[in-house]
């Protein structure tokens, strides 16, 4: 087992039981104590759980530090495929799309079929590459400042590119949506991109696996009323999906499909 995938395995027990013991995370994950213990302590440094005596709970305030784009790209490959399929079902030929950053969005880049004609901005290397020989496809990158790890552009240059680009329809990333704090995000400079493309799109969808629901990141990006819908590969809790009725909006959600094999 990867490391990220006993992180990943670690949170999802905590997050059923509200508190595991060291010695059942040694029986789960099949490594020793010192491994459990090592994790638990990167686990806690960004936020996504704490260490009591013998074992760990979960957070208080559900705040966590984001992780890395390489370690992001190897977990929950069939949630982001799964909500990728519902978000690439929008689209409709000759439409203006923007796509946004991170994996999910690549997962909706990868996810678009081959007919599909139409144009792609955004300011996302990793999904510009991803369209850039599809034939029926114009690609406009928006340039800027490119941060490492997710290789997103973002400065005063970006916003400057997304204020002039009208779009039928905006795909957006997320490092958490919450019923209360809305869309949040973990890289200050890139919040007004993200607004600017939500105030210049006709329509607007977050997209968010289930590890992104209930989560607040450090920086608010907008209320969901500013949104038309939440896009995520299963049932959201009950408090986001009222949240997300109560301004107009939709949470659509991905019908199951094969396991990855």
């Amino acid at each position: 087992m990867l490391p990220v995938e006993r992180h990943e395995a670690i949170v999802e027990a905590i997050g059923t039981a509200q508190a595991v013991s060291t010695d059942e995370l040694v029986r789960r994950l099949g490594v020793s104590a010192e491994t459990v213990r090592r994790d638990l302590a990167l686990l806690e440094e960004r936020g996504a759980l704490r260490r009591v005596h013998g074992g760990a709970a979960a957070v208080a305030d559900r705040r966590v530090i984001e992780p890395s784009y390489t370690e992001r790209s190897l977990i929950r490959h069939q949630a982001k495929a799964q909500l990728a399929q519902v978000a690439a079902g929008l689209l409709e030929n000759g439409q203006t799309v923007v796509i946004d950053i991170g994996t999910s969005a690549v997962a909706v880049a990868q996810a678009i079929s081959r007919s599909f004609t139409g144009t792609v901005v955004t300011p996302s290397l990793p999904v510009a590459v991803e369209l850039a020989d599809r034939p029926g496809i114009q690609v406009l990158l928006s340039g800027g400042r490119v941060r490492a790890g997710d290789l997103a552009c973002s400065n005063a240059h970006t916003k400057a590119f997304f204020t002039d680009i009208y779009a039928d329809i905006a795909l957006l990333g997320s490092g958490g949506v919450d019923a209360q704090a809305g869309l949040t995000d973990f890289h200050l400079d890139e919040i007004d991109v993200r607004r600017t493309i939500i105030a210049n799109s006709a329509r607007s969808y977050i997209l968010a696996d289930s590890s992104k629901l209930g989560q607040v990141a450090p920086y608010r990006v907008c209320e969901l009323g500013a949104v038309d819908g939440l896009i995520t590969e299963c049932n959201t809790s009950p408090a986001l999906a009222a949240a997300m009725q109560e301004t107009g909006g939709v949470v659509l959600t991905a019908r199951p499909v094969a396991s990855d094999t």
